[in-house]
């Protein structure tokens, strides 16, 4: 069942990439695999799945280490700056960075680990209360300041926009991440500012995503089915 949904995922994927003039290629699909054993991970793993996203280092902690080295890990959960140290060693790449004090943190991790850490800045767009993230109009000077630390890359941005049970109400939030992206590349904020990554879009959302310019979405349930409560 797995091997079917990421194949149907990528059928759909590429076709709407294509519908609205874009190249399927300049979109990535991260498995989300909390909650999942480390046998699911590997069945998606074999169907060519190679990039998943954890959001919580003590069950990342248990399953990585059972699972192929060549997988490819991005950290996407609330990280508190005192489990800096064991996300340096265990994602390539960290997407909810969204304080200076856990940039600073995961900097010298990085440093002591003799790595370069590549990092999205994630962002509140629909500024809620219960939600992490920096508020929009404080991004370009966030990403000002952790610019500056020689051990991390920033490579771009990353959100979850408000709740709504129609996709088409995640439009204007997805929008306005892009319209923010594009902004801060002109002035050369990213570490790359030709190839900004945009992650955007879940397994209920991704194709508004796809066509608002996400370029990594991050899907679980159309994977792997519903979660264990």
């Amino acid at each position: 069942m797995i091997c079917e949904n990421l194949q149907q995922l990528r059928e759909k994927i590429s076709t709407i990439a294509q519908r609205c003039g874009r190249d399927p290629r300049d979109i990535e699909l991260l498995a989300v695999s909390k909650q999942m054993s480390a046998e699911q991970i590997r069945k998606a793993y074999h169907c060519g799945q190679l990039l998943f996203g954890e959001n919580f280092v003590q069950e990342a902690m248990a399953k990585i280490p059972q699972l192929d080295p060549s997988i490819h890990w991005h950290f996407i959960g609330h990280l508190q700056s005192n489990k800096a140290r064991q996300a340096v060693r265990l994602f390539a790449m960290v997407e909810t960075v969204d304080r200076v004090k856990l940039a600073e943190q995961l900097n010298k991790h990085a440093s002591a680990c003799g790595r370069i850490l590549d990092i999205l800045v994630q962002v509140n767009v629909g500024e809620e209360q219960q939600k992490s993230g920096i508020a929009p109009q404080n991004v370009e000077q966030f990403l000002t300041e952790v610019g500056t630390l020689q051990h991390l890359r920033v490579r771009g941005l990353m959100t979850i926009p408000p709740y709504a049970e129609n996709p088409e109400q995640s439009r204007p939030f997805f929008r306005a991440l892009k319209q923010l992206a594009d902004h801060c590349r002109v002035r050369g904020l990213f570490a790359d500012n030709t190839s900004v990554v945009l992650s955007m879009g879940m397994s209920g959302d991704y194709p508004v995503a796809i066509e608002e310019g996400a370029t990594l979405l991050r899907i679980g349930t159309a994977i792997f089915g519903e979660r264990p409560r």
